[in-house]
Formats: C-alpha cells, structure tokens, sequence
C-alpha cells in the first residue's frame, strides 16, 4: 500500500476497494497503490453467503469474526472502511445487493478487487458492476505461487493433468527443498511411500500435545452471539469455537505446530483415531484460506526446520506438498474448468446424499467420528475426509454436486476454489480422470488399518455380504461390479477389477442384493434397528438439526 494520507470526510471516491471474506490479507493485489485519501475499502456480511449451502455455524462465525478484525486493523491504519454488518436493516443480504447500494451512496470512479475465490461469487459482482455502469478492474490474487495464467501453461496440450508433476515444477521454481545443484534433497521428490503409519492398537501417544486454542475475543464473542441468532437451525458447535482469526494468531498457531506436531505429521498424516479430530495436523488450512497466513511463511517455516534439523525430511516434504502442490494444483484446475465443473458426473451417480451426513447419527462407527466432530467442530483431516465421509459417498454413488454442497458447508476452510476439485475430482471421480489418475475405492479393511473404528463397530470389515458385512466393503464391491467396462481401462485399478474373478454368480448376486438394500435404506444397512447397530452418541454432543436441506 502507498499513501499513509487520511482520508477527508466528505471527499469524492475515487475507487471502491472490495475485499471479500477470504482476502483478509492486508498486502491484497486490490490494495496495491491504493490511496487512503481516496479510496474506500467495502466489505458486507450477507445470509446469502451462508444458506447458498446450509453452511455449519462455525464456518459462518470464522469468516465474519476474522473480516471484522481486518475492518478494525485497518480502521486503525486510516482506512475508511465501509462495512455492513449482518444485522443491519437495510442489508439486502446479497454481496451484489451491498454492492449496489455502497455504489449508490458513493459514486466511485471505479471499483478494485482481488480475483474471487468463487466462480459464483465473481460473476455476481461482476454483474453488479456492468449494471451499475462502474468499471471494475480484477487483479490476479498473489496470495498464490502459481498464477491461473502460469497453471493454463502447464496444462497446455495435456490430456491428463497428474500433481506429480507440477509439484516438481514448482519446487524447481521456487527452489524449495532443493540442493545447490538444483536437485531434490534426499534424492527424491516425494515421500509419500514414507508416510502412511497408523498407531497401532496402542493408539496415540499420550503427551501428544493438542493444538494451540484461541480464545474468543469481545469481538469474536459477539460474532457467535450473531451467528447462533441467525442461523439457529444450521449445524456446529458455537461453544467450542477456538480457531485463529487474526494474522498474529495464525502465526502463533503455524508456530506451535511446527514446533510440536510437525515432527511426527510425516508419519501419522495418514491415521485416524476415534475421538481425536486434530493428532499432528496442523489446522492451518482456514488461515490460509482466509489469506490471514501467507503460504510462502508456511513453507519457509516448514523447510527451515528440516534444515536446521528439527523436523525429518519425509514430514517436511509431505506437509510442503499438501501447500505448495496440492493447494496450488486445485487451485489451477478449479479456474480452468469452470463453470461446467462443478456439475461433472462421470460415473452417473444419482442417489441423494445420506440424511445422517447431516445428523452424524450412523451405525457405522468410523462415519459416525468422522460426522460427529465435522458437525461439532468443522473439521476433519484430508484422510477422515477421502477415505471415509468421501468414500462411502463414492461408493454409495451419490450425485456428485449433493458432496460438493455438502462439504463446502460443513468444513471452515471450505473456499469454493480448493474444496470443488477435491470433492468432484479427487473424492468423487467424477471428472472423469482429469485431476486423478483413479477411483480412490477401498474395501472397509483400510479404515480397519489406518484407524481404531472398527473395534467399536458391529460391522465386519472382511465381509461383504450378511447383516454382519461391512458396508464399506459391499459397496466397494458393487462399485467393482456397476463400473467394471470403465475400469478396465484404467491401468493403476488392474489389480483391484482383476480380483472381481475372486466373487462366484451367486456372490455377485448378493453383493448387489446388498448393495440395493443399502441404497433402499438411505444408505443406513438394512437388518437392524439404531440399538442393534451399536448406534451411540458421538464422544462429544452435536447440536440436532431440525431438518435437513434438499438434495
């Protein structure tokens, strides 16, 4: 930012600055040479934002309470910083709405923003604008190490486009745990083979240290007073709200993970263990998001503790390539293949998403974790989040756009740009292969393997069919079975469609019987009534929906 002059009150807008909920970084592209003086920040709190998808109260508490302390950290600056809140009433509860209103009040010259992280976002307010007959000037957001013109060269003239490598693009161009001859430390550039541990029946350690909690401040507390006013019947646990939603925050929190949990991410990033929702992740993604926490210091800070020793080569890497690969990689493909992405459906899914994805209330136990504390806390880790929540919904076939919905709203880092590809493409399949070289389908024994899930479920995960059988399990069979031509073709799921000649006709059979009744029962397996699932409450209490949004 330029000119530290003050602003005149009454003096005529020059431009309109507009910074949205996830631009909350004070060295923003919009803000780029803008003039106190002159120019005027616009930010609004609209219903529209939380009910497009039945966004979880925590999520919604999260993005107002850390837009509310940019306001004021700017307003302390000398920004003139035009805001509307949530209850205001003349809120037309639509950022174009506000954004016609602040243009009628104020008469800019010309409207500034940020690139969205929104498809449907960004072209409302371009609308708004054309309407309004301003002119807005959209600048690349370079928050990110790769720009949407850099990724379209990378994809040129590809017909798959495989992480791999552009993680190694990247590395080599921002010289990233490389050595002085320009190679990959350690000899190799992906450790991933390294970090699949799980914890054994002995399960974590007990001095795992939890992550840093961040206890709300006046301003924060009068957010979540807000928030469970407004949105009373939406999911989420307002009283257990601790996450960072200032930049000196979310450095703190980058600071203590590396210091204690970065160490053993490597190992464990794979695991899951009932009733623990943080183990070693970091829960830094929302800060990101958001744009409190720049990548480039996570990165630095990530890298500078391999290389002073602190922190093994394979948990440096594998946590740098979640940033600085996969984060920029969704990103990319996001931008290119909208808008028609978000309605992609290669495997003609049509069943409706499961009521109890909004309820938690399952008989199968590793769901029931993995939803209860989505539900309670907005969060679950990648793996909670692929190979469980995910999965199932894989492997059930429901309509790939009802996941989407689903998981932009109950997760508080869900942006549009980075949740949208890892749902559509890397979860669901349902590119087609574009961003994902196959179905990432297991039998229930690879939850039974990363996790304690099973021990405390009537389910079994070695069987497939019977009331005894593991849902995961007959589905993933039935998956086999409903998609075998288009498998077939696909080299890295050989092994897995050659195993379909372990099943006789009459298996087949009942798996698909199975299959058909778990379908019929909205995804809940048939033969049993909620006891006799060994249904119980969640470790910690949910707040009970009272109804549950259409699919």
């Amino acid at each position: 930012m330029s000119a530290r002059r003050e602003r005149a009150p009454g003096a005529p807008v020059e431009r309109l600055i507009l910074v949205l909920g996830d631009q909350l970084n004070a060295d923003a592209a919009a803000l780029e040479g803008a003039d106190r003086a002159r120019d005027v920040l616009w930010m609004a709190e609209v219903e529209e934002e939380s009910r497009h998808v039945w966004s979880s109260r925590p999520r919604t508490a999260l993005f107002l309470a850390a837009m509310r302390h940019f306001r004021d950290a700017r307003r302390a600056e000398g920004w003139r910083v035009e805001y509307t809140a949530l209850d205001d009433p003349a809120n037309t509860h639509s950022l174009a709405g506000e954004l016609r209103r602040a243009v009628a009040r104020l008469a800019p010259r010309g409207l500034v923003m940020t690139a969205a992280g929104d498809f449907r976002v960004a072209q409302a307010l371009t609308a708004a604008a054309a309407a309004a007959g301003v002119p807005l000037e959209v600048r690349e957001d370079g928050h990110f190490l790769c720009s949407t013109a850099e990724f379209a060269a990378h994809a040129a003239g590809r017909r798959q486009l495989r992480l791999e490598f552009f993680y190694r693009e990247l590395r080599r161009r921002h010289r990233i745990l490389l050595d002085e001859a320009g190679e990959p430390l350690g000899g190799q550039w992906n450790f991933d083979h390294d970090n699949r541990g799980s914890f054994g029946r002995e399960g974590p350690p007990p001095d795992l240290p939890p992550p840093r909690r961040f206890a709300p401040d006046a301003v924060t507390r009068e957010v979540l007073r807000l928030v469970g006013e407004r949105f009373p019947d939406h999911p989420g646990d307002l009283a257990a709200f601790d996450w960072p939603v200032t930049p000196a925050e979310a450095q703190l929190a980058l600071d203590d993970f590396i210091t204690h949990r970065l160490p053993q991410f490597g190992r464990f990033q794979d695991a899951i263990w009932v009733g623990e929702p943080w183990l070693y992740h970091s829960r830094l993604a929302a800060a990101m998001n958001l744009k409190l926490l720049d990548p480039r210091t996570v990165i630095a800070a990530a890298e500078t503790a391999h290389r002073e020793g602190r922190v093994d080569l394979a948990s440096a890497e594998g946590f740098i390539r979640q940033i600085l690969g996969w984060r920029e990689y969704v990103r990319g493909i996001y931008w290119r293949e909208m808008p028609g992405y978000l309605d992609r459906n290669e495997l003609g899914a049509t069943e409706a998403l499961p009521a109890f994805y909004w309820t938690g209330e399952t008989g199968m136990a590793c769901l029931r974790d993995a939803l209860g504390q989505t539900l309670r806390l907005g969060y679950a880790h990648h793996i909670q989040r692929l190979m469980v929540t995910g999965l199932y919904a894989l492997l059930l076939g429901v309509r790939p756009r009802s996941v989407h919905e689903w998981y932009l709203a109950v997760y508080v880092d869900a942006v549009e740009w980075v949740e949208a590809p890892n749902t559509v493409g890397m979860s669901q399949y349902a590119d087609g292969g574009l961003m994902a070289s196959k179905p990432y389908v297991a039998t229930g024994k690879y939850i039974q393997r990363m996790s304690n899930a099973c021990a405390g479920c009537r389910f079994r995960p070695d069987e497939s069919t019977g009331e005894s059988a593991c849902p995961f399990t007959t589905l993933y069979w039935d998956f086999l079975l409903r998609h075998e031509p288009l498998l077939r073709r696909n080299q890295r799921m050989a092994l897995q469609v050659k195993n379909l000649a372990r099943l006789s006709p009459a298996q087949r059979v009942a798996v698909r019987e199975r299959a058909d009744a778990i379908r019929r029962g909205g995804g809940e397996p048939p033969g049993a009534d909620q006891a006799q699932l060994g249904l119980a409450e969640p470790a910690a209490p949910i707040r009970r929906v009272v109804r549950t949004p259409s699919n």
